[in-house]
C-alpha cells in the first residue's frame, strides 16, 4: 500500500493547483463572455432605438399632415393633436415638429412649445438626417432629426427620441437572457472543473508538486540500479516501463515503451506471459541464447487490474554451470561404472592365473583393452574437436550405464574449428539426453540405441541424432523446442523442459535450422553454416 510522504509544509496538492487554475479559467472565461454578451446587447438594443426612431420621424415628415400643417397659420395648433396621437402610437416619448430654424411647433410638455429645439440640427436642415443620444428638456435620449420636404425644400425639422430610461428597461428585461446562460456555462464548467480535480487527485494520489517530484527521482534511480529486468505493461498490454536490465536483456528496441508487448519481436508465450493476468513465479524462458527466470504478477487498485508487472532474471551462466556440473557427475558415473568393470576384468584376469592358464587370461586382457581403445580411437577420429570427443566418450559410458547404446556412425566426420566448441557441445549435450531419455524409457527387451552421425560438406555442418524411442507425433514436434515441455522432474536451477528450448536458440544464433523425423524413433537433423573464427555461442 502507497504511504503518503509526510513533510512540514507539504503545500496543497496537484488536483488543488488543478482546480484553482481550471476555476480562473472558468471564472475569467465566463466573465468575459458575460461582458461580450452584454456589450453586444446594449449594442443591440441602441441601434435598435436609433432605427426605430429614424424610421418613425422620416414616416412622420413625409406625412399630409405635417407638410400641410407647417404651411398654415398656425402650425402649433394644426399639428398638436395629430402629433400627440402618433406619439402614443409609435410607442415613443417625443415627437417634435419645428420650424427649419428649431422653433417647437409640438412637444409632449406644452410649456416648452415656441422654444428652440436643444440638441443638433444643422445635418437635418442641409437635408440630412441627425441621430445623437442628447440630453434635452425631457432627459437624456436617443433621438433623430430628419427634414419635411416640400417641392424640393427644408420646410421644417422632425424630431423623434426615445429616453435612455426606456432604453434601460429593454435591457434590463433582456438580463436575464444574457445571465442564464453564463451561469449554465459557470455551472457546468464548475462541475468539469471539479471532475477534473478529483480525477487528478484519484490519478496522483492527493501528491504535491514536490513529492511527485520526489517519487519520480526515487522511481528512477530504482530503475537504473535494479540488478534484474523489470518490464511494467497496461491493462491493453502495452509496455509503460522497462528498465535498462530488460532492455538487454529481451534485446528491446529503443521505441518500446508504448508499443504492445506483442510488437516487440519476442517469443509469443513470453509476450504473452509479460501482458498476462495471472501470477507466475521463475517461468523459465529461452530468449536470444539466454535463460531467463520470468516472474509476472497483476499490480490491482481498488480491485480492478490495472497493469502487470514482470520481473527477469538472467540464469544463463548459472544453468551452464550446472549442466557442466551435470556432465561432470555424469563423467564421475561412468569412471565409476569402469572402474568397477575393470575391477571385475581384473579380477577374472587373476583368478585365470591362479587357475594356471596365463596365456587365456592375457588373451581375455588383451580382447577387452583393444576394444575399449577402438572405441575410443572411433569417436576421436570422426569428432576432431577434443571438447566434443570427451562429451560424446562420456555420454557413451553414461548410455551404458542405463542399459543402452550409443554409437558413432563409422562414416562420421567433423574437423576441428568449424563451429564454435560450446555451440556444438549444448546442441549435441542436450540432444544426446534427451534421446537417452527416451530409449531408457522404453520396456524391458526393446531396443535401446542411440546413433550419432556428423557430415561436413559445401560450407555446411548436418549433426544427427536419432534414437529407437517412442519418437514424436506431429503435433508434439514443435512443442518439443518450447519451454517446460517435458514429462521429468525438475532439476536445476530453471528446471526441466529448457534442453531443447536451448537447441533451438543456439541452432537460430548460429544461422542454422533443426528438423525432426516422423515416428517410429525420433531423429534430430541439425544444419548449420560453417563458422569461420570463434563465434560467442548462447551457450557453452
Amino acid at each position: 500500500m502507497f504511504t503518503r510522504p509526510t513533510s512540514r509544509n507539504p503545500g496543497r496538492s496537484v488536483a488543488w493547483h488543478v482546480l484553482a487554475v481550471l476555476g480562473g479559467v472558468v471564472v475569467l472565461v465566463v466573465g468575459l463572455s458575460l461582458a461580450m454578451a452584454w456589450w453586444q446587447a446594449v449594442r443591440h438594443v441602441e441601434d435598435s432605438a436609433a432605427d426605430k426612431v429614424t424610421d418613425i420621424a422620416i414616416t412622420i415628415a413625409s406625412t399630409d399632415d405635417v407638410r400641410e400643417g407647417v404651411r398654415s397659420a398656425d402650425p402649433a395648433g394644426a399639428l398638436g393633436a395629430f402629433i400627440e396621437r402618433e406619439r402614443q402610437a409609435t410607442g415613443t416619448d417625443f415627437i417634435t415638429v419645428m420650424s427649419r430654424d428649431g422653433v417647437r411647433y409640438t412637444h409632449p410638455n406644452p410649456a416648452q412649445v415656441g422654444g428652440r429645439f436643444v440638441g443638433s440640427i444643422a445635418a437635418a436642415q442641409a437635408g440630412g438626417t441627425v441621430v445623437e443620444q442628447y440630453t434635452g428638456t425631457l432627459g437624456p435620449s436617443t433621438r433623430a432629426v430628419v427634414p419635411v420636404m416640400i417641392d424640393g425644400e427644408v420646410e421644417a425639422l422632425v424630431s423623434v427620441g426615445l429616453l435612455r430610461t426606456r432604453v434601460g428597461q429593454q435591457l434590463a428585461a433582456e438580463l436575464p437572457q444574457i445571465l442564464l446562460p453564463g451561469l449554465l456555462a459557470a455551472v457546468l464548467s464548475g462541475a468539469g472543473a471539479w471532475f477534473v480535480a478529483r480525477r487528478v487527485r484519484s490519478q496522483t494520489l492527493g501528491l504535491n508538486a514536490q513529492e511527485l517530484r520526489r517519487l519520480h527521482d526515487h522511481h528512477d534511480a530504482v530503475l537504473h540500479a535494479v540488478r534484474e529486468g523489470l518490464v511494467i505493461t497496461d491493462a491493453e498490454g502495452r509496455v509503460q516501463v522497462v528498465n535498462d536490465e530488460a532492455r538487454r536483456l529481451l534485446d528491446l528496441p529503443p521505441d518500446a515503451v508504448g508499443r504492445e508487448a506483442s510488437d516487440l519481436g519476442l517469443a509469443p508465450e513470453l509476450a504473452a506471459l509479460l501482458a498476462g493476468r495471472e501470477q507466475q513465479v521463475d517461468v523459465p524462458h529461452a530468449s536470444g541464447g539466454r535463460v531467463l527466470l520470468v516472474s509476472s504478477d497483476v499490480v490491482q487498485r481498488q480491485g480492478r487490474a490495472v497493469a502487470t508487472l514482470a520481473t527477469l532474471r538472467d540464469r544463463t551462466e548459472l544453468e551452464a554451470l550446472t549442466g557442466r556440473l551435470d556432465t561432470t557427475r555424469s563423467l564421475a558415473d561412468a569412471l565409476h561404472a569402469q572402474a568397477h568393470e575393470a575391477a571385475n576384468r581384473l579380477h577374472t584376469v587373476v583368478t585365470l592365473i591362479e587357475l594356471g592358464r596365463p596365456d587365456d587370461a592375457v588373451a581375455f586382457a588383451t580382447d577387452e583393452l583393444r576394444a575399449s581403445q577402438r572405441h575410443g580411437d572411433a569417436i576421436a577420429a570422426a569428432l576432431e574437436d577434443p571438447a566434443v570427443a570427451a562429451l560424446v566418450m562420456g555420454k557413451s559410458s553414461q548410455a551404458a550405464e542405463r542399459g543402452a547404446t550409443l554409437d558413432v556412425d563409422p562414416d562420421a566426420h567433423l574437423p576441428a574449428g568449424l563451429l564454435p566448441s560450446g555451440a556444438v557441445v549444448t546442441i549435441l549435450g542436450n540432444l544426446i539426453d534427451n534421446a537417452l531419455d527416451a530409449v531408457a524409457a522404453q520396456p524391458a527387451g526393446s531396443e535401446k540405441a542411440v546413433l550419432l552421425d556428423a557430415q561436413a560438406a559445401d560450407g555446411v555442418v548436418t549433426l544427427t541424432v536419432a534414437d529407437t524411442g517412442p519418437g514424436l507425433p506431429g503435433p508434439e514436434r514443435e512443442r518439443a523446442f518450447e519451454r517446460g515441455t517435458t514429462s521429468k522432474a525438475s532439476t536445476g536451477p530453471a528446471g526441466r523442459g529448457i534442453g531443447l528450448a536451448l537447441v533451438r536458440q543456439t541452432v537460430n544464433l548460429l544461422g542454422g535450422w533443426i528438423e525432426v523425423s516422423e515416428p517410429p524413433g525420433a531423429t534430430f537433423t541439425v544444419t548449420l553454416p560453417v563458422v569461420i573464427g570463434p563465434v560467442e555461442a548462447g551457450d557453452d
